[in-house]
């Protein structure tokens, strides 16, 4: 059985020690909020499910088993669950009633520079990619999982990870292409 890298710090977290979880809150907190960022485009909603992961860690730190998982792979499967409810509710919540008028405020991305505007456009191309395309690429393309790792969070195999990826980057370039020719 491989030591999985975070075991003791779960074990201390699940002892209830408050400077294990602050330990773990330092080293999980970046992965887990860009996680999100990407998932949601929403940094307030982002820090809500990120919290939320972070209590279902103090909550559910003693039921992980080493072994069964890594605990980097348990934790990021439930923020992107917590993601994927959010997304639900979303779509659920209806306008009562439709705004009498256009916003005339300048648009978000106004003054950005080439780069910045260039990050804006993909981070809003991703979200018009099929959900578990876009869950692929966000974890091997911005958390830096190999296909291994992120097929383990995804609960798939590696084939069908690799074939998500490829779906996902040909969508991803029509959609910032403007290529709907096919």
């Amino acid at each position: 059985m491989i030591e999985d890298p975070d075991g003791e710090l779960v074990k201390g977290v699940a002892a209830g020690d408050p400077a294990a979880m602050r330990t773990m809150v330092a080293r999980k907190l970046p992965r887990f909020l860009a996680l999100a960022n990407r998932m949601l485009a929403d940094p307030a909603e982002a820090e809500d499910v990120v919290q939320e992961t972070f209590l279902r860690i103090w909550k559910h730190a003693g039921g992980w088993r080493q072994g069964r998982a890594r605990f980097d792979t348990w934790a990021h499967r439930v923020t992107i669950n917590l993601c994927y409810d959010r997304l639900r509710k979303r779509r659920d919540v209806l306008m009562a009633e439709p705004p009498e008028q256009m916003d005339q405020a300048p648009l978000p991305d106004a003054g950005l520079t080439g780069r910045e505007a260039e990050s804006r456009r993909v981070d809003k191309a991703l979200l018009g990619l099929a959900p578990r395309q876009r869950e692929a690429i966000i974890l091997v393309y911005y958390q830096d999982m190999s296909n291994q790792e992120a097929a383990n969070v995804m609960q798939i195999s590696v084939d069908a990870l690799e074939s998500l990826l490829a779906r996902g980057r040909r969508a991803l370039q029509k959609i910032l292409t403007g290529d709907d020719d096919e």
